[in-house]
């Protein structure tokens, strides 16, 4: 079980640096005998009580749900016992919470301990943060709403997260189509204040260098060419001319490279920022098979050449290069890119086949399963107005039909619901029941590949 918060969400995790640790977290201090510090500072305060159990470790307070709605936890819990002493950021687990709701007292800086020996890089120079993306993470996760009270699997959910910020290791999310695996890059990016997630979806033509960077030979040349002929036109009021006539292009006055080199996702997602990027690596299983061995070594290194830039680096040690952020851009020294804080990388996968044992050693695993009806509720009411889930049929009754039918049909997606509850409490369908009902059958079809089925009944 997972404790109830007992202060707003947001407040720093307290940590669980042992069992000890967190076995003292069960008892609320006697404010008689407290510190000062443990009752003046509230940013020492953490988690409310713990329940006891077997495990020891605690877990993440009102954690997201699967569809990546969130929201601030309804416990009304005594104020929470404040953490042990000393334990700064260096012994705090619970940096990612999972309650849906931005760090404010706090940033992930301040938070994260510095990684293992092996997972350490030193690139820069520092690049600035990244733009915020609010309206594609409202347009992903909903509204920040009130949360019901977590489950067993969201706890899990939570400590993988914690595990790949602690190892600076990737997190492999796999699961069913439709069981919120890409919106977990989301909840991680919006809860630790971590700005726009770069996407990189994955087809069968995608290679690793795409994912890195694009240069545009042939874009040069062009631009190249016309401004040389412009330079050597005969009577062109814009030629510059000398005693002997028109002057020609000198190499200053052409197109810098960096100008026509672009950084794709994984290649922003690897430039020296001082707190990590969250990168999606979308169905990876979709890819050819050699990409995953492909990215065995620039997620072992943290870095990877520009081979354009390596071969102009004696003339032109630092160019500046265009990003995946709208109009985003990065200065590369010597013609490598070297990340500072590896980045959080959320790669999912639909199990439609199986990645190579290096690529697996290198990643951290996490099973999403089908929501359960709470947190199908929580997520309705993150995308849409609150007591959608209860004005949906008669009483959540639309809810309950949704997780038999998709017991029925091998499984079905979280936005099948989401485009039925829409459609059933917008107010514009006619009122016949049975017209309804077959509507929103239609609606949910299954997903894999087989054909449409009558409607029970």
């Amino acid at each position: 079980m997972l404790p109830e918060d007992g202060v707003p969400q947001g407040i720093r995790p307290v940590g669980a640096a042992g069992a000890e640790d967190v076995r003292s977290q069960d008892k609320t201090p006697d404010t008689d005998t407290a510190t000062p510090a443990e009752t003046a500072d509230p940013s020492a305060a953490g988690p409310g009580p713990v329940e006891a159990g077997p495990d020891p470790g605690s877990g993440p307070s009102g954690a997201s749900g699967a569809s990546g709605a969130s929201g601030a936890s309804d416990s009304t819990n005594s104020p929470a016992p404040a953490g042990p002493s000393g334990s700064a950021s260096q012994n705090r687990w619970w940096i990612y919470r999972g309650s849906g709701q931005p760090l404010y007292d706090t940033t992930l800086r301040e938070l994260l301990p510095d990684p293992p020996p092996w997972r350490r890089f030193t690139g820069g120079p520092v690049v600035p943060p990244p733009p915020a993306d609010d309206d594609e993470v409202a347009r992903r996760l909903g509204r920040p709403s009130g949360r019901s009270p977590a489950s067993e699997q969201l706890r899990r959910e939570a400590d993988m997260v914690n595990a790949a910020l602690l190892l600076r290791r990737p997190l492999l999310v796999t699961g069913r189509p439709g069981t919120g695996k890409s919106s977990l890059a989301y909840r991680i990016s919006r809860e630790l204040r971590l700005g726009r997630v770069l996407r990189w979806h994955i087809t069968s033509r995608t290679t690793l260098r795409s994912g890195l960077y694009e240069y545009d030979a042939i874009g040069r040349v062009q631009d190249s060419a016309a401004l040389r002929a412009l330079h050597t036109a005969e009577g062109s009021p814009a030629a510059p001319r000398t005693a002997d006539g028109p002057a020609a292009a000198s190499d200053e006055q052409l197109p810098g490279i960096g100008d026509y080199v672009q950084l794709g996702p994984l290649g922003t997602a690897l430039l020296p920022y001082e707190t990590p990027r969250v990168l999606l690596i979308d169905e990876l299983d979709k890819s050819d098979q050699d990409l995953a061995n492909d990215l065995l070594s620039v997620f072992e290194e943290g870095q990877f050449p520009i081979s354009e830039l390596l071969r102009a680096r004696r003339r032109h040690p630092r160019v500046t290069v265009l990003t995946d952020d709208p109009e985003g851009a990065a200065e590369i020294t010597g013609g490598v890119v070297r990340c500072r804080a590896f980045p959080i990388v959320v790669i999912t996968s639909n199990g439609e086949r199986e990645f190579p044992p290096a690529f697996l050693r290198r990643c951290l695993r996490l099973h999403m399963p089908d929501p359960d009806r709470t947190q199908l509720v929580d997520m309705v009411t993150a995308h849409l107005a609150e007591g959608a889930a209860t004005r949906a049929g008669d009483g959540g009754d639309l809810i309950e039909k949704f997780l038999r039918r998709s017991r029925e049909r091998g499984g079905l997606a979280i936005d099948q619901l989401l485009n039925s509850v829409y459609l059933t409490t917008s107010g514009r369908l006619p009122a016949d029941a049975g017209a309804l009902d077959e509507l929103v059958d239609a609606l949910w079809h299954r997903l894999d590949g087989a054909g449409a089925e009558s409607r029970p009944g």
